[in-house]
């Protein structure tokens, strides 16, 4: 019974073809902005998340915003793991943009000044040398640890540990290279060249640390070393305003909540549009049961019963709507491809709003079925064989 109701739907749907696709198009038009929107929102927040979590989520990064004629130095920031059980390692910042020269190959590198816990607490991994020492801070040396990218543009081999550049006129012997790095929101040290802090200072005339990043001595400590940091530094400067600690497991957890507030938001209002679909859904069912009165009077004079009648219309409605649906996610997956290729990005279609979205379309269609479905089972015999 039940696959004779669908064979009719079928047939009912495909004896007219234009009417049956225009009825459908609200419901393709609404699952497409449902996916679209939504994959688009959520492979967007997911890559932001996924950087932020790559830059660890058991670090923090505080800036100086104003060191209010009180420089802070680097004696003071490297005794914070002593001073505070709940940090690890701390390590200054300070990035600057430059042309690394040899005698014969230029390229553009990252200068990065830094101490030798850098290495712990970005995680960095070495393929040739060593890392900075604390001797290379106290002697100012002109070392540096290079990015295997910068030793490609510069040496064509990744092989130099001893070799030397040039930036500025000063010339760097290189002590180490890096393993290759992804990129992250602040670059990668694939280009880098990490040299020690109090070079840094005077190449670039710095006055005191105006960053650090933080590691703490465990993922649960990070609260403590927030709190620890805050303490430490509102004590330096007296002053709340003139320091800012960014915790990443905040951030994290702040973006996650954006994330399902948005999808929510976009979600509803693309969701219009599938009512939209089911509103024509339910309009051109009822004009098929105007049309089809007569067939209904004779499937009732030879016994067919009010809930057979029902189902029946029921069906159709169904189908309309998932067939629709299906189109809808078909050209979905098109165009999230096509937007991926414009925007050179990746934006796919998440299992579970699919599945939600043909849910939901299979939901309106049978909602708005139940009107011109019900009409049709309560049509009385003899009225409808009247009808011409």
């Amino acid at each position: 019974m039940l696959m004779q109701s669908f064979r009719m739907a079928f047939s009912s749907i495909t004896s007219n073809k234009m009417r049956s696709f225009l009825t459908m198009l609200g419901i393709i038009i609404g699952i497409m902005a449902v996916v679209v929107l939504v994959s688009i929102v959520t492979s967007a927040t997911d890559s932001i998340m996924g950087e932020l979590d790559s830059l660890g989520a058991d670090k923090l990064t505080v800036t100086v915003l104003n060191q209010r004629g009180l420089p802070l130095t680097l004696k003071e920031v490297s005794g914070y793991p002593d001073e505070y059980d709940s940090i690890a390692y701390v390590a200054p910042t300070a990035r600057q943009s430059a042309t690394a020269k040899t005698s014969t190959k230029e390229a553009d590198a990252m200068i990065l000044g830094t101490t030798s816990s850098y290495m712990e607490v970005e995680d960095l991994k070495l393929q040739a040398g060593r890392f900075l020492k604390s001797p290379d801070l106290e002697n100012n040396s002109s070392v540096a640890v290079i990015g295997p990218s910068l030793a490609n543009d510069l040496f064509s081999t990744v092989d130099v540990v001893g070799k030397t550049f040039y930036v500025g006129g000063r010339g760097f012997t290189i002590i180490g290279v890096l393993e290759t790095a992804g990129e992250s929101l602040l670059g990668s040290t694939n280009s880098a060249a990490i040299v020690p802090f109090t070079l840094a200072e005077r190449m670039f005339r710095l006055q005191g640390i105006s960053s650090f990043t933080v590691k703490a001595a465990d993922s649960t400590l990070v609260a403590e070393a927030e709190d620890d940091l805050k303490h430490a530094m509102t004590a330096r400067f007296k002053d709340e305003s003139s320091f800012s600690v960014l915790n990443q497991s905040a951030l994290l957890s702040s973006l996650d909540s954006i994330q399902g507030t948005l999808t929510l938001m976009l979600g509803g209002i693309a969701a219009i549009s599938l009512l939209v679909g089911g509103i024509g859904i339910m309009n051109i069912m009822l004009v098929s049961v105007a049309e089809r009165t007569r067939e209904i009077g004779i499937r009732k004079a030879i016994g067919a019963s009010r809930k057979r009648i029902l189902t029946q219309f029921l069906i159709e409605s169904l189908v309309l709507s998932t067939v629709g649906g299906l189109l809808g996610l078909l050209v979905s997956w098109g165009l999230l491809g096509l937007v991926s290729y414009v925007m050179d990005a990746s934006y796919t279609m998440s299992p579970d709003v699919a599945v939600l979205a043909v849910v939901f379309s299979m939901v309106v269609g049978l909602i708005f079925g139940i009107n011109p479905a019900n009409k049709a089972a309560k049509m009385p015999p003899i009225e409808a064989l009247r009808t011409e």
